[in-house]
């Protein structure tokens, strides 16, 4: 299902910035400052990764482990996911779904353009929420004392229609029609 909204349309063209020998303690007060849940990780003009909220939690807080005096370069994500400004949100969302991630660097070549958010795209499609619920009922089904929902249910990836049986085709889920 295509939108006919490109990446460069609904994402960030400012995002937030840090040096990758900021300390963990800087990161989250810019985090809180600019209210976002992800910076990007930049020394010069090279991007180097990527640091979110989830990434200090997981791996420095829950781990015993003081954020004070840990450096942004030892805790951000240095593999990043990117896309380029001409694919559709729909594209995006479904490479954010399938990567379990919610910020997508918009590049064109080597030069970021901007950050595409899942939040950004929410904002202008919430209709696509329901590719992330499908998505999170997976993950959640084996936690559920009951099963109400097949394993083959959920939305199709081409039209974007609710269908009780999907199959797969070139890595994609469709239903009948769009198999």
């Amino acid at each position: 299902m295509k939108t006919g909204i490109k990446a460069a349309d609904a994402m960030t063209v400012q995002p937030i910035f840090v040096r990758s020998d900021d300390s963990l303690e800087y990161c989250a007060k810019e985090m809180d400052h600019h209210h976002v849940g992800a910076i990007l990780v930049k020394d010069e003009e090279d991007v180097l990764g990527l640091l979110t909220e989830q990434d200090i939690v997981r791996n420095c807080i829950a781990k015993g482990i003081n954020p004070l005096d840990k450096k942004v370069m030892d805790y951000m994500e240095r593999e990043l996911h990117t896309i380029t400004p001409d694919v559709d949100i729909f594209e995006a969302l479904i490479k954010m779904r399938d990567s379990n991630i919610r910020h997508l660097p918009v590049v064109d070549g080597k030069k970021l353009l901007g950050l595409l958010t899942l939040k950004d795209i929410l904002k202008i499609e919430p209709q696509l929420f329901d590719l992330l619920v499908e998505q999170f009922e997976l993950r959640e089904e084996d936690k559920k004392p009951i099963h109400k929902i097949s394993k083959n249910e959920g939305i199709c990836q081409t039209c974007g229609d609710y269908a009780e049986e999907l199959k797969q085709k070139d890595g994609v889920f469709v239903c009948s029609k769009c198999l």
